[in-house]
């Protein structure tokens, strides 16, 4: 058998049009209502910016792949041992009022560290998507305040 590469797919369905789906995941400020506390510009096509969550310390760099106007994003982020992993978001729309939004993240090599990035970002892929399904549809942040178990005083 071989050491296969590890990735990561999950999807769900939101509510909402393509283009509404497409600007609250490119747009930081609408990003901070569910997933990032603040991001320093627009995901846009080349472009390298950074994230902060409001669980860790530091800023993420994320650099901007392809975009492609309420269809698909990609960017380039870091993995906790410094793997650079790349992420694919695919938006389908189904009529005019739904979006079905895909979340492919890759790649880690089949062994221990691997498959526990596969399981804690397979959760938090999850959260995302759960997260945006809940401020599109429902104006609700589920993020806030889920993490502060996280953060280092909690630690204590």
């Amino acid at each position: 058998m071989t050491n296969k590469k590890l990735h990561i797919h999950t999807a769900l369905q939101i509510l909402k049009p393509a283009h509404e789906v497409f600007q609250a995941i490119v747009d930081p400020a609408k990003m901070s209502n569910y997933f990032i506390s603040e991001g320093s510009g627009p995901m846009e096509e080349g472009k390298t910016i950074t994230w902060k969550f409001p669980e860790f310390e530091g800023r993420f760099p994320v650099r901007v792949g392809k975009v492609e106007l309420d269809k698909y994003i990609s960017y380039n982020w870091d993995g906790t041992d410094g793997t650079e992993l790349l992420v694919e978001i695919n938006l389908t729309p189904k009529g005019d009022t739904a979006t079905v939004v895909t979340i492919t993240e890759k790649e880690m090599d089949n062994n221990e560290a691997g498959l526990a990035w596969m399981m804690g970002n397979t959760a938090g892929w999850a959260n995302f998507l759960a997260c945006l399904k809940a401020y599109l549809e429902y104006g609700v942040n589920l993020r806030k305040g889920a993490f502060d178990f996280m953060k280092p005083e909690a630690q204590q």
